[in-house]
């Protein structure tokens, strides 16, 4: 028998239990308080020990990283998992476990399509009898009697939702009468109309209209431009300077001058660039010889002022860019070479910048830099002048590159 002592604290009115175990004694009683409960346990309104837990009270035990986990007159901190797409911790928090997409409903299979579970993922798939057409995204049945004519039935073959019947009763073959523009399937006691690839069955159910892919919302068809053909579609290129790729619907260049099929003369230098090619002359000013196909050296000059403006040497550049080039781009460095201690140099655009479309930069010393700065609509053209006066030993030394920037479409 369990009795229980109540006192009473008159000024606080707080009524306190404490149980104790009876003893009976001859001609009295006394209690005797139980034992006290062990680390991780508490007493009950019976008096008996159970498990404390800890997981369950106010202020959690473990960090927020980790998840409590009740055990028997204790508990333990798990790390909390972090689990991949298509997986969700198991019970016991361990684990990641695969997500049956198929049998919570989470899918997106259409209506006819079958969920089928995979490890972290699902797949959507027809049912037997019907195929998955990815111009309407949707399961169609499968016209057996029509796919597999003749090799299904020694009679009639009927087609069904999903499947085939063979009859043997007599059949009038309606598309000996072709009622459809294209292909006509006979079935028991009626047909049907389908059209060939590239064409859809009107509302009418015996006329095909052709598909106009290339106003399709499926993506781009063409790099370039898409043309529509009875049945299908086909690619086409710009008229001059491309030509089709393998793959059918993308554009690449035709390199001009490796091929022959510029009219650059003898004294000119064939440029290929996106889309065509041009035709470059190397003539050098008066007091100037030409030293290579790119090259002008200065032969001589009257007197030391002559010396330092005029330029020693004059060089020339070519450079090719489309129009979608990141912008600002760094498209050209200029600097002596060797370059020596104690160089210093001074970088201007003299000519060819009267839009404001190009501007210089000193990288230290003895470089200096030229930056396309402005978007350039394609296709267009520049001649760039960029002087470098060379600083060295005390003395200025002009050298000239005259820099060709041609600036095409973006890539077909």
């Amino acid at each position: 028998m369990v009795f229980a002592k109540i006192s009473t604290n008159v000024r606080s009115r707080a009524i306190t239990v404490v149980q104790d175990e009876c003893v009976n004694t001859v001609g009295s009683f006394r209690c005797n308080s139980k034992p006290r409960c062990s680390l991780g346990f508490n007493r009950d309104a019976q008096g008996n020990c159970i498990d404390t837990d800890e997981c369950g009270a106010s202020t959690q035990p473990c960090s927020p990283a980790f998840n409590c986990i009740n055990t028997v007159g204790s508990y333990m901190c798990q790390r909390k998992l972090v689990c991949s797409r298509g997986y969700h911790a198991g019970p016991d928090g361990s684990r990641c476990v695969d997500v049956d997409e198929c049998q919570s409903g989470a899918h997106r299979c259409g209506d006819g399509q079958m969920c089928h579970n995979l490890p972290g993922s699902y797949r959507c798939e027809c049912q037997t009898g019907y195929e998955y057409d990815s111009f309407r995204r949707t399961c169609v049945d499968i016209n057996e009697c029509w796919r597999y004519s003749g090799r299904l039935c020694a009679q009639t073959c009927e087609n069904t939702p999903g499947s085939y019947e063979c009859s043997c009763t007599s059949d009038v073959n309606e598309c000996l009468a072709s009622p459809c523009s294209q292909e006509c399937a006979n079935i028991y006691g009626s047909y049907q109309c389908y059209c060939r690839q590239g064409y859809f069955l009107r509302q009418d159910g015996h006329t095909c209209d052709d598909i106009d892919e290339c106003s399709q919302s499926i993506g781009h068809l063409c790099t370039y431009k898409c043309e529509n053909v009875p049945g299908s579609y086909q690619c086409a290129c710009p008229e001059y300077g491309y030509t089709m790729s393998a793959n059918g619907r993308s554009c690449k260049d035709i390199d001009e001058c490796t091929t022959g099929a510029h009219n650059c003369s003898l004294a000119e230098t064939c440029y290929n660039i996106q889309g065509g090619y041009r035709c470059l002359s190397l003539n050098c000013p008066p007091n100037y010889r030409k030293v290579s196909d790119t090259r002008c050296e200065r032969i001589s000059c009257p007197n030391y002022l002559d010396c330092q403006n005029s330029p020693l040497r004059i060089t020339y550049y070519y450079l090719s860019f489309q129009s979608n080039i990141v912008i600002p781009a760094q498209i050209f460095r200029i600097g002596p070479s060797p370059a020596y201690s104690g160089d210093n140099v001074i970088i201007s655009i003299t000519q060819g910048n009267e839009d404001n479309y190009f501007s210089t930069r000193k990288l230290n010393a003895y470089t200096g830099a030229v930056y396309l700065q402005r978007q350039v609509e394609g296709p267009r053209d520049f001649l760039v002048n960029v002087e470098m006066k060379l600083w060295r030993q005390g003395t200025f030394t002009t050298f000239h590159a005259r820099i060709y920037v041609f600036i095409t479409g973006n890539s077909m």
